[in-house]
């Protein structure tokens, strides 16, 4: 099955960069969507919106999802101000409202300088 395939395909690694239209991506958050699952993992995880701004702002994509469910998305690794490393998978933002997919604090066993994943 194509579809099934394509669905087993590793991300593509995204070429290291800033996040693009940074402005853009922070007025998203501040006036924001977050998915049922990214509200549910940020209580359980403790991350605070803040801590979410941070990590956006001076954050970098590290990976796209051109293919994902709903709409093309991508990761972003960031720090917060403490230096808390923080994932946030989100929608390109497209519309005014960009959704935030989920929001978690990387695995170091899993991920190298949280930027790329362990084989």
């Amino acid at each position: 099955d194509p579809a099934s395939a394509k669905a087993r395909q590793p991300p593509a690694r995204a070429p290291r960069q800033r996040v693009p239209a940074r402005r853009m991506w922070l007025d998203a958050v501040n006036n924001d969507e977050f998915s049922q699952h990214a509200v549910d993992q940020s209580i359980l995880r403790h991350i605070s919106v803040q801590e979410i701004v941070e990590a956006i702002a001076g954050g970098e994509v590290i990976e796209n999802y051109p293919n994902d469910k709903y709409s093309s998305s991508c990761l972003i690794t960031g720090f917060t101000r403490s230096g808390r490393p923080i994932h946030v998978q989100c929608c390109y933002p497209s519309r005014p409202l960009v959704k935030m997919i989920t929001i978690y604090e990387p695995d170091p066993d899993q991920w190298v300088d949280y930027r790329q994943r362990r084989s």
